[in-house]
């Protein structure tokens, strides 16, 4: 038996209820109209302000989301990590927010995370996207290289200063910070920021990480050079790999203002590019990754890579990650190997919290496999419970 095909550890958290739930989610997202239809009865009921959050609550969020609060999420994250050694980094993942007081309070709950993982050993990252942070035209106009107004340039700096704070407040308390990547057409602004924040920040060791969404053509000549210049200029790269999460929106945006599609022509040329970033990444010293995947493949890529280059499984400079509520499979049999791996663990008010969780849905309706891979084992953990 292969490692990831043990679905007594995988599934060994969940009760008979939590693993008939799982299998009829599942089910439900293996249908793409019905993830269509769900998705617009879902936004129209909430924008409609129908009652439908405890139905919501009861189903889909509490699956793939670890609560409302923080607090709420504290017990799945001592339960991941003293019974099946996976550790959690908070995600607040509250999107599309437009004014400061908002991308105030993201600051306060990302400090507060900071804090939390500090404290908490089933904890190890801290973790923000950049767009909670300032608006996502001011990145976009950056990008496009459009020169800023007065304004604007206030507002940029207020901006810079929210990444200085939560940055500074990592190396102090020696907690790694994830930086999340967005949309190709503001990403360049993102990047540029935080290649500036490694440079202060991870002289001795990596503690901003960047991520790499290798679904984009472009991104491992981008590891190169980032890697060239980190080399003259002395300071350490740590980068979260992932291959992305809005295909759809990319392709869709490149067809209608004709330009080429930054997404590679196919998803085995994803999958290449992914490995790719992998062998690279693990070839370098001063280097430090977090592997976010669930394709098997790339796990057992990593895991080999490991072993040729001779670094210990439980070296912090890597990581594997997938998110709360899928791929439990990977998660819970790496760790009891010994490796270092961590769930995403998305927390928000409900409604706030729709637009990833519809993202959630629709990544795996397009990711052929993915869905049926966690059906099959669903149903053979029931098998072997005999349910």
């Amino acid at each position: 038996m292969r490692l990831f095909d043990n679905t007594e550890t995988a599934f060994k958290l969940k009760s008979d209820s939590e693993l008939e739930r799982a299998y009829f989610l599942f089910k439900m997202i293996q249908s793409q109209p019905m993830v269509r239809i769900g998705t617009a009865v879902t936004n129209f009921a909430l924008k409609a302000h129908l009652p439908v959050e405890g139905l919501i609550r009861s189903t889909v969020f509490d699956h793939f989301c670890g609560g409302v609060t923080e607090d709420d999420c504290l017990p799945n994250i001592e339960k991941m990590y003293e019974k099946g050694k996976v550790h959690s980094i908070l995600d607040y993942s509250v999107e599309g927010k437009e004014d400061e007081a908002q991308f105030d309070d993201a600051l306060k709950m990302t400090l507060k995370t900071i804090d939390f993982a500090e404290e908490k050993a089933a904890i190890p990252y801290a973790v923000f996207k950049p767009t909670g942070f300032g608006r996502f035209a001011l990145y976009q106009k950056l990008t496009e290289g459009e020169e800023l107004t007065s304004e604007e340039k206030v507002e940029w700096n207020r901006v810079v200063k929210r990444f200085h704070t939560v940055c500074k407040a990592a190396a102090a308390k020696d907690v790694p910070l994830l930086i999340d990547a967005e949309e190709s057409w503001m990403q360049d602004a993102a990047d540029d920021l935080i290649e500036e924040l490694m440079e202060i920040y991870n002289k001795e060791k990596a503690i901003v990480f960047n991520t790499l969404q290798m679904y984009r053509h472009d991104r491992m000549d981008y590891l190169r050079d980032l890697h060239q210049r980190a080399h003259q200029k002395g300071y350490h790269i740590g980068m979260k790999v992932v291959r992305g999460a809005y295909m759809e929106k990319e392709r869709e945006r490149a067809n209608e203002k004709g330009y080429e599609s930054p997404i590679c022509v196919d998803k085995q040329a994803t999958d290449d590019n992914y490995n790719e970033a992998v062998r690279y990444m693990m070839e370098h010293k001063n280097m430090a990754i977090f592997a976010g995947t669930h394709n098997e493949e790339s796990s057992y890529l990593l895991m080999d890579l490991a072993k040729e280059h001779n670094i210990a499984v439980d070296d912090k400079r890597m990581w594997f990650g997938q998110l709360y509520g899928m791929s439990d499979h990977i998660s819970f049999n790496l760790a009891k190997e010994g490796y270092n791996v961590a769930k995403y663990v998305p927390f928000g008010p409900v409604r706030d919290v729709m637009p990833y969780l519809i993202r959630r849905a629709e990544e795996n309706t397009s990711v052929a496999g993915q869905t049926s891979r966690e059906l099959n084992l669903l149903k053979t953990e029931k098998a072997r419970r005999k349910l």
